[in-house]
Parts: C-alpha cells; sequence; structure tokens
C-alpha cells in the first residue's frame, strides 16, 4: 500500500492487533461490570465483608437501592466505572470466587441429600439406601425414616417424602459427635 509518496506500508498484523486492544478493552470492562452485578446481587451479610472503601461501598449501596429497570443499569454502570479506577479489584474477584465455590459445595451437598431421599424412598434401592444413612448417620431416627420410606413406597406420601429430606438435612448440619 505504498502507491502514494509519504505513505507508510501498513502491515496486515498491525491492523489485527489495532483491533484486538480495543476488544481487550472492552472485554476487560464487560467483566468489570459483570463484577459489579454480581456485587449489587451479594446477601446483606456478605456485603459486611466486602473489601471495599467508604465511597464505594456508598456506590454500592445506592446501586441496590435504585428500583427502575433502566435506572438500575445506569446506575450499575457508574459503580462498575468507579470499580475500574479501584485498586483492589482482585481481592473483589477473589470474594466472589470464594463465595461462589460456598454456594456451588453448598448445591452440591443438597442434591446429594436430594438423591439419598429418592433412593430412600425408592424400593428397589431402599435397602442400600438405608445401609448408606446408617452407617454415614449414626446418630439419626433409622426406624423413623424407614417407616416414613415405607410410607411413601404404599402411598406415595408427599409429607413423608418432604420430612425425610428435613431429617436428613438436619442431621448432615449438625456436628457429628
Amino acid at each position: 500500500m505504498k502507491d502514494e509518496p509519504g505513505q507508510e506500508e501498513i502491515k496486515p498484523d498491525e491492523k489485527k492487533q489495532e483491533g484486538r486492544g480495543r476488544t481487550e478493552a472492552k472485554r476487560v470492562a464487560k467483566a468489570i461490570e459483570e463484577t459489579a452485578l454480581q456485587l449489587t446481587e451479594l446477601s446483606e451479610s456478605a456485603l459486611g465483608s466486602l473489601p471495599l472503601d467508604a465511597a464505594l461501598l456508598q456506590e454500592l449501596l445506592l446501586a441496590r437501592a435504585t428500583k427502575g429497570h433502566g435506572s438500575r443499569k445506569r446506575q450499575i454502570k457508574h459503580f462498575a466505572a468507579r470499580l475500574r479506577r479501584y485498586d483492589r479489584l482482585d481481592e473483589i474477584d477473589a470474594f466472589l470466587s470464594d463465595d461462589n465455590e460456598a454456594h456451588q459445595q453448598q448445591t452440591q451437598a443438597f442434591h446429594e441429600l436430594e438423591q439419598l431421599r429418592d433412593r430412600l424412598c425408592t424400593q428397589a434401592t431402599f435397602d442400600a439406601a438405608l445401609l448408606e444413612i446408617n452407617q454415614s448417620y449414626p446418630l439419626i431416627h433409622h426406624n423413623k425414616l424407614a417407616r416414613l420410606a415405607r410410607n411413601v413406597h404404599t402411598t406415595g406420601d408427599k409429607k413423608s417424602y418432604r420430612d425425610i429430606f428435613r431429617q436428613l438435612r438436619k442431621m448432615s448440619e449438625s456436628p457429628e459427635e
């Protein structure tokens, strides 16, 4: 492309690199905006342990309190712009990933209890599930669980089905002695 005098030749690689810089900046800005959105959706108890200074915390509380869809979106974008200039952004990301990991572990434990309950309430897998419960939770009332499960087998009682899960969850949350 050096047809005219005084014009530099532009290599094809340079054009691509120029676009990548802007694209990467947009990607980073979008990631920070996602972080800002996650911060606005945190529970009240998690807000107290956030590594934010007072000004950013005020911005976060304002974004959380904004009700209208458009105004809330605009406020989150404003909060994200303030976050881009925050020097401890890596601490916030670590906090959110730890919070997300804890949530995933809780969800996994919940699903495992549901599966155990389902195996207990199915006649074909009842004996194996009851044996597993005896080994995993020695302090639980096995006879009560067996009676509730048999009630589900014969009548399909939904109350007994839910009560089995409550018993299992209560036992899994209590510290083993």
